[in-house]
């Protein structure tokens, strides 16, 4: 395994869509546990492939709560709630950047495990609002234009502050 290099706010890859994965095949079972190595090593709840440059339509996730823990290929949300919820929300490729954005409070995703094996998933609360940022970037969407108006604000890591 290794850490990829994140891709940050500017890197207009950021905003292109991602394509399909075909075959997953070793090279997608590398990138996927890269990918959860470098999501861990800097303290993120998800991650997609476009992330750390690549465009496939790969993303991971982990609530660290020894259930939440995925690697989703090709993920579509299939339905949503039409009740609508107000979440705080960051990035890995925006480092210290919040703001309030507003999410489906349930979604059914259905995708391909690292193994090939279709799967849906049903999610509410934070899974759902993971689930759903991890698929806007895989379409070149990035919370930052979804952030509610008077909402956004920068916090400085603890050992930047005076």
């Amino acid at each position: 395994m290794a850490i990829r290099e994140l891709r940050y706010e500017g890197d207009e890859i950021l905003k292109k869509k991602s394509r399909e994965i075909e075959v997953i095949d070793d090279r997608i079972k590398q990138l996927a546990e890269d990918m959860m190595e470098t999501m861990h090593k800097y303290d993120g709840l998800g991650l997609a492939a476009v992330q750390v440059g690549i465009l496939k339509r790969i993303i991971v996730i982990d609530l660290y709560d020894d259930v939440s823990k995925f690697t989703l290929i090709n993920p579509v949300i299939v339905e949503k709630s039409k009740e609508i919820v107000e979440v705080q929300e960051g990035c890995l490729s925006y480092p210290n950047q919040f703001g309030r954005v507003k999410r489906h409070a349930w979604v059914k995703v259905k995708a391909l495990d690292i193994d090939g094996k279709k799967v849906t998933l049903e999610a509410k609360d934070l899974l759902a609002q993971a689930l759903q940022h991890e698929i806007d970037h895989l379409e070149g969407e990035t919370f930052k234009s979804k952030i509610l108006p008077g909402t956004f604000e920068v916090i400085k890591p603890e050992d930047e502050q005076e």
